[in-house]
């Protein structure tokens, strides 16, 4: 076992090391150049001009146009439980209905309240993988009824309860590892998320064709379409929609987390929705956090082909242009700006390509030090297992591709020195 340990030390070593020599200087587009050429000199020019154009860039070239906060949506609290999860929690959950018809579209809340916390009190928002009753095992939770994925060869999750696309009651907390509810709680955090499915389809043959998708006929079948990266982000605003309305929940202080795909749904939705205010990108890789000007890992091609649903139809012209493009991730968190995002990696994970999503982190930080504020706080990858946090956080785990409690560890930390103190309280 102790030579295992050296030989997983000095792999991670070995690999870092590998990773330091790799790093150069790319050649990115400049967050900070105005389309006709001229550099920005001012935060209010960053606010009011080159903020919207990146926003225009990446929905015509890479995220499509979404549609934004539906006229007719509607609200209805279903369920209401105040002594949840043993006294802890009050449990709600809530039924969006994104047309205002309970035979359209719709997609279930689940949201947990810490009682011991008196006052509203700061959310963490995410989107999850296998429904909302997988994140806990509580037996209150409706079971989702959108299809759902029979197999994804994940080695964390076993997905063997679900019959025919349907989950089922043996399905109640598969996904609870990946949710520590009681951590977040006991941290005075509330905790929301809905399943991806009920906002849009990630089967590519089912296509547009589920969700929130077949409300905006217009905005299909053109090349800047919202894909479903888009469609999930849009849908992580319609949450936000609904807790602004709880005066159970500080919307001032809600964070949005994902991970892997719905870690890059997270981050456009910081990017497009300012409410947000931070930020939690786990593993996002390609089309999240990574830069694709390196040209290591997933790319363009591969996002295209096995996930066309994902962007939109103008993205495929960039196929094999990845060093190229006119435009990179690093654009996407600056977006943010200046508000606080963290962006994690693991050391296995190298779809992910973590130095990429060091980078692009990296290369964000110039925007947030132009607006006045600490960005990254460091300009060489660190040790592994070790987080640097400043208004940028950033840190590389062992193990693989995964949300583990050491990830929580650092994002519980780094929520803490955004939200809880008043400086950093946006009232």
């Amino acid at each position: 076992m102790a030579n295992m340990k050296r030989i997983s030390l000095a792999f991670s070593t070995c690999y870092l090391l590998t990773l330091a020599l790799q790093a150069q200087s790319l050649p990115l587009p400049d967050p900070l150049v105005l389309n006709k050429g001229s550099r920005i000199t001012t935060a209010k020019q960053w606010h009011t001009q080159r903020r919207a154009e990146l926003l225009e860039l990446f929905a015509n070239e890479m995220y499509g146009h979404s549609p934004g906060k539906p006229t007719q949506m509607t609200f209805e609290v279903f369920d209401t439980d105040t002594k949840a999860l043993g006294g802890k929690a009050t449990r709600k959950q809530i039924a969006v209905f994104f047309n205002g018809k309970h035979d359209g579209p719709r997609m279930d809340v689940l949201l947990y309240i810490p009682n011991q916390v008196k006052g509203p009190v700061p959310a963490i928002v995410g989107l999850n993988f296998w429904g909302n009753h997988s994140i806990n095992p509580d037996p209150g939770i409706r079971i989702a009824t959108s299809w759902m994925e029979s197999s994804r060869g994940n080695p964390y999750i076993d997905v063997s309860c679900v019959v025919n696309h349907c989950s089922t009651e043996a399905c109640r907390g598969i996904n609870a590892r990946q949710w520590p509810v009681d951590s977040l709680l006991n941290r005075g955090y509330a905790l929301v998320t809905a399943y991806r499915e009920d906002i849009a389809t990630d089967e590519p043959a089912n296509k547009f064709t589920t969700g929130v998708h077949p409300l905006y006929p217009e905005f299909q079948n053109r090349a800047d379409n919202f894909g479903t990266v888009a469609a999930w982000a849009w849908g992580l605003s319609r949450i936000m929609d609904y807790l602004q309305t709880d005066r159970a929940i500080d919307s001032k202080r809600v964070a949005v987390f994902g991970w892997s795909r719905l870690g890059k749904a997270a981050l456009w939705a910081g990017a497009t929705d300012p409410r947000f205010a931070l930020v939690i990108s786990n593993e996002s890789g390609a089309g999240g956090a990574k830069l694709f000007h390196r040209g290591v890992g997933e790319n363009i091609r591969r996002l295209c082909t096995v996930f066309p649903h994902w962007y939109c139809g103008n993205f495929k012209k960039y196929m094999d242009q990845d060093t190229l493009l006119p435009f990179d991730q690093h654009m996407v968190i600056s977006l943010i700006a200046p508000r606080p995002v963290y962006v994690a990696s693991a050391i296995q994970d190298k779809g992910s390509d973590p130095e990429g999503e060091f980078d692009g982190a990296k290369a964000a930080s110039q925007v947030y030090q132009f607006l006045g504020t600490e960005g990254l706080p460091t300009s060489t990858m660190p040790a592994l297992n070790q987080s640097v946090q400043g208004q940028i956080g950033y840190h590389i785990r062992s193990g693989g591709h995964d949300v583990t409690s050491y990830d929580w560890a650092q994002y519980l930390l780094f929520t803490d020195k955004h939200f809880k103190t008043k400086k950093s309280r946006q009232d």
